[in-house]
């Protein structure tokens, strides 16, 4: 059975268990292996706290890396699966080609004027006088490695909607396995600190990017990769572009937020503060990432089945994710609020960073059980092709909510008005999303909810 008969006849849960589950692992894989950094980092001799609050200064641009990966791989992989469900393969061949040298073009760029504005770029995002060595040294070497990270994003993307997640989540697993051993190799046995942990994280992604090439490049794939394909073309580019704004801009404002937090922070908390927000975003970002794969997993369904104009089976699939996805943060939710002190305590026990961390993670995640579905919901605009609600939505939570309401409530409250922002926010996003879900889903069929 090809690809194309499977996602328009297979049975939605099926197909949604299949490509949903390998990038849920693969996702949980890629942030336990950012996790381990921290912990890796936060426990290791000479670094503590410090090293915690290099990694969280030094997040916004891994932020941005990460949103150019999401632009073209997203935008592309979209692009690609509308193009398949139609019976447009030559499209699809072209989506592939230029979105991959689109990732090598913008790794490229990272790379290069990272490095020259890199000492300026840290201290304007926060970087204070104890923390910036630690934070150069870790980031100028992870600047090296962009290429491989927006390769390894992009293609990831493009190898679920081929129709194979698992060489996704593959792809994933080695890079994350690479991190990890390396991390302990370099960070704890050698005693490179900053530098070890950076050299562990550009490692795994090109291996990552090695295993995706041999994919696109042989006859496994339903797609090949190929140099003639990867010529620049306007018209792909531009579709790449525009479809991929939405998960772009999302990660762009999550920087502009990340950068916001942490300057709010410092001057309320110091770099304590710093280390306590990584700690707090590693954990939420470990089950956040897990609901990401569960869109990704999706969006190739209702990509495909939109192109098809199988409407009752887009809607399905979004029933099913949306049950998945609210089932997911719950479950995040009642272990953080349970468990607190445990989860802090992995990455640090310095007693001021755990008195902290404790009260912050709690708060912090209050309304978290709604932030599954908002996701869903929002990216759902996305796949079928409504770039600008999509935007809207991806950047409701962080830059029309969140950051006036931590400007507002630090002011009043200090730094524990930065933690009760973002519940508050939380709300007003899922209430906007489930809005313009109820008013902008399709009406054949039976209703989402």
């Amino acid at each position: 059975m090809t690809q194309t008969n499977k996602l328009e006849t297979e049975k939605i849960s099926s197909l949604l268990l299949e490509f949903s589950i390998p990038a849920v692992i693969g996702m949980f894989v890629n942030a336990v292996y950012n996790i381990v950094d921290r912990i890796f980092i936060g426990n290791a001799p000479g670094l503590g706290s410090l090293g915690l609050a290099a990694a969280s200064i030094t997040y916004p641009i891994t932020l941005v890396m990460i949103a150019f990966g999401l632009l073209v791989g997203v935008g592309g992989a979209t692009r690609f699966s509308i193009s398949l469900g139609r019976k447009e393969t030559t499209k699809a061949q072209h989506y592939l080609g230029n979105g991959v040298a689109l990732a090598i073009i913008a790794g490229l760029l990272f790379t290069i004027l990272g490095n020259i504005f890199l000492e300026p770029i840290l201290r304007n995002i926060g970087a204070s006088q104890a923390v910036l060595p630690y934070a150069t040294e870790y980031l100028s070497i992870i600047l090296f490695g962009a290429v491989f990270q927006c390769l390894a994003m992009t293609m990831n993307n493009f190898a679920r909607a081929d129709g194979n997640p698992r060489i996704s989540m593959i792809s994933m697993m080695i890079g994350a396995g690479f991190n990890i051993i390396f991390d302990y190799i370099l960070i704890i046995q050698l005693g490179w600190g900053m530098k070890g942990a950076a050299y562990a994280t550009i490692g795994g992604q090109f291996l990552s990017v090695i295993w995706q090439l041999s994919y696109f490049t042989s006859k496994r794939s339903n797609v090949h990769l190929t140099l003639r394909n990867m010529k620049l073309k306007l018209t792909y580019v531009k579709d790449i572009l525009t479809t991929g704004i939405p998960a772009f801009l999302l990660q762009i404002a999550n920087s502009i937020l990340n950068v916001i937090i942490n300057a709010t922070l410092v001057k309320y908390g110091g770099d304590v503060a710093i280390s306590v927000a990584g700690i707090v975003t590693s954990a939420v970002t470990l089950i956040i990432m897990m609901v990401s794969g569960l869109t990704q997993g999706l969006q190739p369904i209702i990509g495909f089945n939109t192109g098809a104009g199988h409407i009752d089976r887009v809607k399905q699939a979004l029933k099913l994710a949306s049950i998945a996805a609210f089932i997911i943060t719950t479950t995040g939710f009642l272990v953080i609020q349970f468990f607190p002190e445990f989860v802090v305590s992995l990455f640090n026990q310095e007693t001021a960073v755990v008195s902290l961390g404790v009260k912050a993670i709690r708060i912090w995640t209050l309304g978290f059980p709604l932030v599954g579905l908002q996701i869903v919901w929002s990216n759902y605009f996305q796949a079928v092709g409504e770039v600008r609600l999509a935007s809207f939505l991806n950047l409701a939570r962080q830059l029309i909510f969140l950051v006036p309401l931590v400007l507002i409530l630090s002011s009043i409250f200090g730094l524990y008005g930065v933690y009760a922002a973002v519940p508050i926010a939380d709300l007003l996003a899922f209430f906007v999303t489930s809005y313009f879900i109820s008013k902008k889903l399709p009406r054949s069929g039976k209703k989402l909810l």
